[in-house]
């Protein structure tokens, strides 16, 4: 599935998460989400041609949360929030969400040891930057849209070496912070994205700040224990000792 979703060939790439969705018992919540991402990417043609329903896709999540010794899986908490666009009416259509997942479980990392593949995402996301852009109306979810896209070109840039850009898309996010109603993730993230883009850079303190600050001035955002995992591996491999969170 994540292969073809490397390449953007979204129809193959719906088709092995269909069989994840059917054979797999692991998190029908988070299977049901990507499939429903998947189709998002897809032309409406396309999507005719699976006989899916994405907004009843969409729906599904939140039914199909578990808990396990009592507690929710983080992941799936993160797919249930983003799948409530979909349950008002009209629904609110999710940006780009196939790619949001990809960077969620670190795709762009892989994807970004191509530079075609990269190159070919960046398109992707340039086009529904222009789109949202042009948009008459801004709901609620606008300054988020926004920023998820800018955090996704910033990581895209990043791999193909524009490194100046990549910087100004990731402080972008830093600095409409405020303004983000519900993916307020994207602005640690972004942070520490930063603080990885100096490390890049060799320049070290920065590097430091920048991660420290995603760790300690945020709190209680989606995929935040997430964050923490990658925090901690980047300074380890900076040699710093990371701080207890106070």
């Amino acid at each position: 599935m994540w292969c073809y979703s490397f390449q953007q060939n979204w129809l193959q790439a719906y088709r092995y998460a269909d069989l994840l969705c059917k054979e797999s018992r692991w998190s029908k919540a988070i299977y049901v989400f990507q499939k429903a991402a998947i189709l998002c990417m897809l032309p409406d043609a396309d999507v005719k041609t699976t006989g899916e329903d994405i907004v009843a896709l969409f729906r599904q999540v939140e039914g199909l949360k578990q808990r396990i010794a009592g507690k929710s899986i983080p992941t799936e908490k993160f797919a249930v929030r983003k799948a409530r666009r979909y349950g008002t009416s009209p629904p609110v259509k999710l940006i780009v969400p196939a790619l949001e997942m990809m960077y969620i479980w670190s795709g762009f990392s892989v994807l970004g040891k191509r530079a075609d593949f990269t190159e070919n995402m960046l398109i992707t996301i340039e086009k529904e930057e222009t789109l949202l852009k042009n948009e008459t109306h801004h709901n609620e979810y606008y300054m988020d849209d926004v920023c998820l896209l800018q955090l996704l070109k910033g990581l895209c840039l990043k791999h193909l070496g524009r490194l100046l850009q990549a910087e100004l898309c990731f402080s972008q996010v830093i600095q409409s912070e405020k303004q983000l109603k519900y993916d307020t993730y994207l602005a640690p993230y972004s942070t520490y994205e930063l603080g990885l883009l100096y490390k890049q850079q060799n320049e070290r303190e920065k590097a430091v700040r920048f991660i420290e600050t995603a760790k300690n001035n945020y709190k209680e955002y989606s995929m935040e224990s997430r964050l923490h995992f990658r925090i901690h591996a980047a300074l380890s491999s900076m040699k710093v000792t990371p701080a207890a969170t106070p």
